[in-house]
């Protein structure tokens, strides 16, 4: 069967050509003539080709999906909520995995800038120099899920004025954990997130001033869903919790030490740096040097299958002995035995949501976005015995 063209349409609407591209691209027309016009377009199933389209404005057109690893079933729900808003709007996307390796982040943000791809979406892992040539080079880029990593510490800057040993982190270092937003979606964020000064926090590391990206971003309330998780194991009458983190979560694992309360045991802070197998050796470490720990918080589900791995190696029992609770709602953690509470969040509201700003972008400034969390309460967790 033929495929119908836009002069079809204009000539069953009784229309001309550039009626029919005006209406079908948003522009003015008398409502009787945009409704005619659309009813027409409707019936014979017209699709505007977007390879001319795209020509005429000097773009390839599609958008860019970086993500760490595609066999992780929440990235796969995230891509998956990118690819029905990118389908609706007609969009191809080119999707390419970074591996959670900043090297090859940006030689994937090299090839698509050599493309002409202007609209990218990113779970990012490299640092704002990362993304600096392809903001510079007036690519559209909304951040999913995390922000870009600050820098190294580099050179020393002085601690700001009037902070001591073991008082509060000043609201400003909290705002350097959020470089990665402009200062108007910072405050969007920092206050529907409720944050304030860090009872009993240590100061930051000193750190050079880093200048901000200015890019939206679609995140989870980290904090809301980690403090909600220790309290919940907290009423189970744990007090000797661990938390096992992976790159990129600095918020996650800064909002464990603020739930805990205090001055956090170091000892049960451990962190993989990303790999299956740095996960497993971290999970297993921890479990052999502290057996007096009761409970374990996951921040991320390749971490919590990591630990609920290495806990049934060294036949430790869930949750007899060891109650975990994983950040991320996956299908393999509801057929665990026992079933596995998580921190839920929204991954494929989440990549519809950032396909939509990215969308979005050129008619106006996106807004950063904070969606919430939940506690999804399964077997995993039992009180302190």
């Amino acid at each position: 069967m033929k495929r119908a063209t836009i002069k079809d349409v204009a000539e069953a609407a009784g229309v001309g050509v550039a009626t029919v591209s005006r209406v079908l691209s948003g522009g003015s027309a008398s409502p009787q003539t945009r409704e005619r016009v659309l009813a027409v377009a409707a019936q014979l199933d017209y699709r505007p080709s977007a390879l001319g389209r795209n020509l005429r404005q000097q773009r390839t057109g599609g958008m860019g999906l970086l993500l760490p690893d595609l066999t992780d079933s929440f990235y796969g729900q995230l891509a998956e909520g990118v690819l029905a808003c990118a389908r609706s709007a007609g969009e191809p996307v080119v999707i390419g995995s970074t591996a959670d390796d900043p090297e090859q982040e940006a030689e994937l943000i090299g090839m698509l800038l050599e493309q002409s791809v202007d609209r990218l979406i990113a779970v990012p892992c490299g640092d704002a120099d990362t993304w600096r040539p392809a903001l510079k080079a007036g690519m559209t880029v909304v951040f999913a899920d995390r922000l870009p990593p600050e820098p190294d510490p580099g050179t020393p800057r002085p601690a700001p004025a009037g902070a001591e040993l073991g008082g509060a982190v000043p609201e400003s270092e909290l705002e350097g954990a959020l470089s990665g937003l402009g200062s108007a979606a910072l405050s969007e964020l920092m206050m529907l997130d409720g944050v304030g000064a860090l009872p009993g926090a240590r100061p930051a590391a000193p750190r050079p001033a880093a200048r901000p990206l200015d890019v939206p971003a679609i995140l989870t309330d980290d904090r809301s869903g980690i403090r909600t998780a220790v309290q919940y194991l907290r009423g189970l009458g744990h007090r000797r919790i661990a938390y096992l983190g992976g790159p990129g979560r600095e918020r996650r694992v800064e909002a464990f030490r603020q739930a805990v309360g205090g001055v956090p045991d170091e000892e049960l802070i451990v962190f993989s740096d990303g790999s299956r197998d740095s996960a497993y050796a971290a999970a297993s470490g921890l479990f052999q040097t502290r057996p007096d720990l009761t409970a374990l918080v996951a921040g991320g589900n390749m971490l919590g299958e990591a630990a609920v791995l290495a806990a049934r190696e060294l036949d430790l029992r869930v949750p007899r002995d060891l109650s975990v609770v994983m950040y991320d709602d996956v299908p393999w953690a509801e057929l665990c035995s026992p079933p596995l509470t998580v921190i839920a969040q929204p991954a494929r509201d989440m990549g519809y949501r950032a396909a939509e700003l990215v969308l979005r972008a050129g008619s106006r400034r996106p807004r950063s976005v904070l969606l919430p969390t939940e506690l999804v309460i399964r077997g995993s967790c039992g009180p302190r015995l």
